[in-house]
Order: structure tokens, then C-alpha cells, then sequence
């Protein structure tokens, strides 16, 4: 759910990335709800929107009028769900200490490249620090809030992780894996042909090395023209599906140790060395059973902080607007 201090920070850190808005009219600062009549204003849930529809076109995604009334009520509840949480951090007596709202400054900060640019950027936007601030205050009093009624009292058992674990054994297959080097002299699929003789002569030449007992790393960081040729050529472990098939099926086809005769792709030609091999295999549960249960710990905690907010909501007045 939209409830938690990542989105509430990053909320505030796109404060900044928004058009400016113009003069503050009596429209903009109308309430699109009052949550126990305390108003939730429209530029908020405007500026929410206004992100969203950034990073939708940012991603190129176009946006069907079905997906844009989705967001703007997913964006509407958010802002509610976020108003009724910290009225009861409020009621609770959640306080906020400085140091970690000055934590949380810094690291939006960051995002500038000076001290000058983070002031400018809130200039021209109208906004200052104060708000920001009390953007940040308001996420970490919800947190604190989350954090002692819900994720708290959250606990996963090994019993729950095991029956997950045998429930669902395809998650937990890995395939066959190779772990191979390779030099690679390029060429492109279209070149002319003295462009691929001259390539190939070239890997021929390196090819003779090889089988003269030279050292193939060595090889490679001198000759390949891969961006791998730093780590001696190294392309770590991979499974089926994941190379080209001409290199895939040649590096599958080698017995550890060995050396690919010349392999032709469309990046041009290829050497290639198998350093390991891993069986296909089923990940044993003990290691998985950490990463398992963070998992459904997580799980949990979305449903378990959705039913506390709509516990919350049953005795909280609310009115919308739009």
C-alpha cells in the first residue's frame, strides 16, 4: 500500500520535479476532502497526480482513461489513508525527533548538486523547507505508528516458510548453469566480407595462441573486444536463454576446462572457455528460509496495515469532494 516513508519522502523529493504552479487561486486551494474536518487540499492531491502522469509518460506509457481513474482514486484513498493514520500517531502521542527529519533533509539534498540548487529549486517552486519538513514529519510519525501497532506484532514461523516452501517448488528450481569466458572479436551481420576475413584471421591468430598453451585470460584482456575483456573475459554463471543461441548452445555443448572451436554470432566471432558448471537443481530450504520468510513477513504486513487503516476509518468522519 501507498503507506510507508519511502513514498512519503519521495512524494516530498518530487515536490521539486513538478511545472510550477502558478498563482495560488481560491480553486487550487480548495479541499478534495476533510478527513474528522480536517481538510485535505486539492493542490496535493493535483501535485500527486501531476507525478504520476510524469513518470507514466516518463515510462511511455500511454494512459487509458480506465488507468487515469484508477490513479486518481488509488492517489485520493493514499492521501486519505495517510491523513487518518496520523491523526491517530497524533492522538497517540507519536513524537518525531529532529535528527531524523534532518536525516531525511539530507537525503533529498542529495539529489542537487549544491546547497544553491536545493534553495533555488524551492524558490522556484514556491515551497518552503518548512513544508518539506512537514511532509517528512508526517511520514515518520505514520511509520512509528506502523511500526508499534502492526509490524511489530508480525511474526513469521518456520512452520508457515516450509508449507510456502513445498507448496510452490517450481520457485525454487534453478537450472542447468555454465560459468564461461570468452575473447570476441566483433563484426557486424552486415559487413563487407574483407571486413569478416580480416576478423576472422584476427580470432585464428588468437585461436593458435590458445592451443599453443597460452593463458586465456590473459588472451582475452589483451584481444577481446567485449566489454568483459577487463575481467579476462569473464561472463559469470548463466543459464539456458540468456545468450544467443549459437553461443549458449556451443558454451552448453563443453565440458569444463575446454575451449569452444570459432562460435559466430551476430556480434562477430567468439572463443569460448568453461571455467564451471552447475547441475539443474531445487535450492535447498534452509537457504532460502531467511529471503522466505522476509517474504511473507512482508506480505503479511500489507494486509495486516490495509485492515488496521480500515479499522481506523470505521470511527473517522469522512467527506470527499470530488
Amino acid at each position: 500500500h501507498g503507506i510507508n516513508l519511502l513514498i512519503i519522502v519521495t512524494f516530498a523529493i518530487s515536490l521539486f520535479t513538478e511545472p510550477a504552479w502558478a498563482d495560488q487561486t481560491s480553486s487550487q486551494r480548495e479541499e478534495i476532502a476533510l478527513v474528522n474536518g480536517k481538510a485535505i487540499s486539492k493542490i496535493k492531491y493535483e501535485r500527486r497526480l501531476s507525478a504520476f502522469m510524469k513518470r507514466a509518460a516518463h515510462r511511455g506509457r500511454g494512459m487509458k482513461d480506465a488507468d487515469l481513474t484508477t490513479a486518481k482514486n488509488r492517489i485520493l484513498e493514499d492521501l486519505i489513508d495517510a491523513e487518518v493514520l496520523y491523526q491517530q500517531s497524533q492522538k497517540e502521542g507519536v513524537k518525531v525527533d529532529d535528527q531524523a527529519i534532518n536525516g531525511q533533509i539530507e537525503t533529498i539534498k542529495k539529489r542537487f548538486p549544491d546547497e544553491t540548487a536545493y534553495k533555488e529549486a524551492l524558490d522556484g517552486m514556491g515551497i518552503s523547507e518548512k513544508e518539506i519538513r512537514s511532509q517528512i514529519q508526517r511520514g515518520l510519525a505514520i511509520n512509528q505508528l506502523l511500526d508499534t501497532n502492526v509490524r511489530q506484532k508480525i511474526t513469521v514461523t518456520e512452520e508457515e516458510s516450509k508449507k510456502y516452501y513445498n507448496n510452490h517448488p517450481d520457485l525454487f528450481k534453478r537450472p542447468e548453469q555454465a560459468k564461461a569466458s570468452h575473447i570476441l572479436i566483433k563484426v557486424a551481420p552486415d559487413a563487407e566480407e574483407a571486413q569478416k576475413k580480416q576478423a576472422r584471421k584476427k580470432i585464428e591468430t588468437i585461436q593458435k595462441k590458445v592451443r599453443q598453451g597460452e593463458d586465456f585470460g590473459s588472451l582475452a584482456k589483451a584481444n577481446s573486444e567485449g566489454p568483459t575483456a577487463q575481467r579476462n573475459g569473464d561472463l559469470g554463471y548463466f543459464s539456458r536463454g540468456q545468450m544467443v543461441k549459437p553461443f549458449e548452445d556451443a558454451a552448453f555443448a563443453l565440458k569444463v576446462g575446454e575451449v569452444s572451436d570459432i562460435v559466430e554470432t551476430q556480434f562477430g566471432y567468439h572463443l569460448i572457455k568453461v571455467t564451471d558448471k552447475k547441475p539443474a537443481r531445487t535450492v535447498p530450504y534452509k537457504e532460502v528460509q531467511q529471503m522466505l520468510e522476509q517474504h511473507l513477513k512482508n506480505e503479511k504486513e500489507k494486509t495486516e496495515i490495509q485492515g488496521y487503516i480500515e479499522k481506523l476509518k470505521k470511527s473517522t468522519t469522512i467527506k470527499i469532494f470530488i
